[in-house]
């Protein structure tokens, strides 16, 4: 039950920066430098979820 509950909060979390990270990216108006360092934050974010993610998933399993 606690390895569910941990998965279906991170997923809400990889839908939630998706969803308000991505969406600038994809349709802002602006300049391309604008998108780049969005798009570099919006990827260092989920690399940042997933190393918390996996650490989580070795902590119950162990």
């Amino acid at each position: 039950m606690k390895k569910f509950l941990i998965i279906l909060i991170f997923v809400c979390l990889y839908l939630i920066v998706g969803f308000f990270g991505l969406g600038p990216v994809m349709f802002a108006d602006g300049a391309i430098q604008e998108r780049l360092l969005t798009l570099t934050i919006v990827l260092l974010v989920f690399v940042i979820i997933t190393y918390i993610f996996i650490r989580l998933l070795r902590k119950i399993s162990n």
